[in-house]
């Protein structure tokens, strides 16, 4: 069997307005997340699918993250699979934080990458 590649992104190239898709848990969210991420944990994420499938119900394009990228690599492909429009970010958190973007947190603490 072909499997094709993962679709991915390199987090200084995902755009300022994408539709971010965080699966990390919720411990990591609060240390720190990009502003507008929706948050669904790769824990609940079959009971939560609803969300992702409204989210991405305008044909937008969902940019996977996670700390480092495997969690969100699994996600992504699952979300190919389902038919949508996923790519996942390399590097994950750890990546976005290298290439200077912005993070925040829901307390106005100081964001970091837990």
């Amino acid at each position: 069997m072909n499997f094709a590649p993962l679709p991915s992104v390199d987090a200084a190239a995902v755009p300022s307005d994408a539709l971010v898709l965080d699966v990390r848990e919720h411990d990591e969210w609060a240390a720190g997340h990009v502003e507008g991420a929706v948050h669904v944990p790769m824990s609940d994420f079959v009971a939560r699918f609803g969300e992702v499938t409204d989210a991405l119900a305008e044909g937008r394009r969902a940019f996977v993250m996670c700390r480092v990228g495997g969690r969100s690599a699994q996600v992504t492909q699952y979300l190919v699979q389902q038919g949508f429009d996923a790519v996942n970010i390399d590097g994950g958190m750890l990546a976005w934080e290298g290439a200077g973007r912005a993070m925040v947190t829901d307390t106005g603490e100081s964001a970091f990458v837990l």
